[in-house]
């Protein structure tokens, strides 16, 4: 199994395909370009004015009905979740597609052209690290009109998992999986789109795969067909005949797996998948997937990843309860002159020479909510600025021998505000920051306080460190 890497990637050199687009039937033109660190996958349209350029981006999808298409100011590129899984799967990050057309060329209907042109331009590692996107908790998306269930769960690794369920004769139940990208290439690359006969019929008698072929999708019979039938098929294709196999599948086409639609299922799901914008540690598992579900499901990966960066931005501390504490209850009664009922911090889980990182676990035996309110328990404001203030006490006296000896003083609270109510079963998490070197005993402090990833109350405060006479 091969380690992720942790530098981002582009291409040696330019690189160019050329095919017909499935939907319209005309010829098309693609070229892959390096790109700078940071970039991710951007579309240009060589054949509209300004030449526009369309980002790899969940938020842009605007159709999914015959593949994923995007659109970004009336410039409109389709098809391109196979051009996309090759990305990804050979685990590039940066290029620049050139196309001359409105859609993809979809050459035999898998990654495999893609991913072999990538390779023969080569990979180039680039300076800057790769971010992943770890997802932090488990994801969920259903779809009950269409029997659809996606679950994103944390793993270290990128792991796919799809199983496809068409009440179908011929295909069955069929499931595939990977257990990291690296596998993508030997595993699921190759595998082609498919489509059932009731479904080509009515593609084409709306004109709607002008660039179809038999070479380029797995067509299922699922039904008797006649001879008119096939010979009305093979006009259409331009082949002299057209015969069903005894598998089930139209034109003597040999299946590269037993299980080579599931495998195409979890080809698209990493292409749509790619429109997160940044590579996923993962493991998914999806039943029944489509593209309409994919993108859904992306766009709800993209909203947790804003949510964990708005986090991190805002410096929410991480807190997992599994993890020992540096200071215990018992630790903090040796530093804080403060004892029970006072006692307003369990445990510190972070500390450096500037911040300390402190959980008050809110329970409703606190002797304060018999009368903060009888029938409506809300932790007072002013006790959550006393716990952050003795938070910050464990950082100041931590520093000092015989911290049994000192105490902290309130001298002044600037800009205390009070976001959201604590109440009985929260975990109040406080972080406290020195905003200037501690002078003559003086500690000026920025304090806040979180219930989950919701900052509830915040302040500047100043203390002095006092001895105990």
């Amino acid at each position: 199994m091969s380690k992720m890497n942790p530098k981002q990637t582009t291409l040696k050199e330019s690189v160019t395909l050329s095919g017909v687009g499935l939907h319209t039937g005309e010829p098309v033109t693609l070229v892959f370009h390096p790109a700078p660190e940071n970039h991710g996958y951007k579309f240009r349209r060589t054949d509209l004015p300004g030449t526009p350029e369309i980002e790899a981006d969940c938020d842009l999808v605007t159709d999914t009905s015959r593949g994923t298409t995007l659109e970004k100011k009336g410039a409109k590129v389709s098809t391109v979740e196979h051009v996309l899984a090759a990305l990804v799967g050979s685990e590039i990050d940066n290029v620049l597609m050139e196309v001359n057309g409105p859609e993809m060329p979809i050459l035999d209907g898998s990654s495999k052209p893609f991913m072999d042109a990538l390779l023969q331009a080569g990979i180039l590692e680039q300076e800057a690290d790769r971010e992943y996107f770890e997802i932090p908790y488990n994801i969920h998306y259903t779809d009950d009109a269409h029997g659809v269930e996606i679950i994103g769960m944390p793993v270290d690794e990128y792991r796919l998992t799809v199983m496809v369920d068409y009440n179908s004769q011929v295909l069955g139940s069929q499931h595939a999986a990977i257990t990291n990208i690296s596998e993508f290439r030997d595993e699921i690359a190759s595998c082609r789109t498919f489509c059932f006969l009731h479904e080509l019929e009515f593609l084409l008698d709306n004109n709607l795969i002008k660039g179809g072929d038999l070479n380029n999708a797995i067509v299922v019979v699922d039904r008797p067909v006649t001879q008119d039938e096939l010979d009305r098929l093979a006009t259409v294709f331009k082949k002299p005949t057209v015969e069903v196999k005894k598998e089930g599948i139209l034109n003597n086409l040999d299946l590269r797996f037993q299980n080579e639609p599931a495998r195409h299922k979890l080809l698209d799901m990493v292409g749509d998948l790619a429109l997160v914008g940044m590579p996923l540690k993962g493991q998914i598992m999806a039943a029944r997937p489509g593209h309409a579900s994919n993108v859904a499901f992306a766009k709800k990966i993209k909203q947790v990843m804003k949510k964990e960066l708005r986090k991190k931005q805002d410096g929410v501390p991480h807190y997992d309860p599994n993890e020992k504490p540096i200071y215990s209850t018992k630790d903090i009664i040796k530093l804080l002159p403060h004892k029970h009922p006072f006692l307003l911090v369990d445990k510190i889980i972070a500390k450096d020479e500037r911040s300390v990182t402190a959980v008050k676990n809110v329970t409703f035996d606190e002797p304060f909510f018999n009368g903060h309110f009888p029938g409506d328990p809300i932790m007072p404001g002013v006790l959550q600025l006393e716990a952050m203030a003795q938070a910050g006490g464990v950082l100041i006296l931590s520093t000092v021998p015989d911290p049994e000896n000192y105490g902290t003083l309130f001298l002044k609270i600037d800009n205390a505000k009070f976001k959201d109510k604590v109440v009985p079963g929260d975990t109040l998490v406080m972080k406290m920051e020195l905003t200037e070197p501690v002078r003559r005993g003086i500690c000026v402090m920025r304090a806040r306080a979180w219930v989950g990833d919701k900052l509830v109350s915040e302040a500047e405060m100043m203390a002095q460190i006092v001895k105990i006479v």
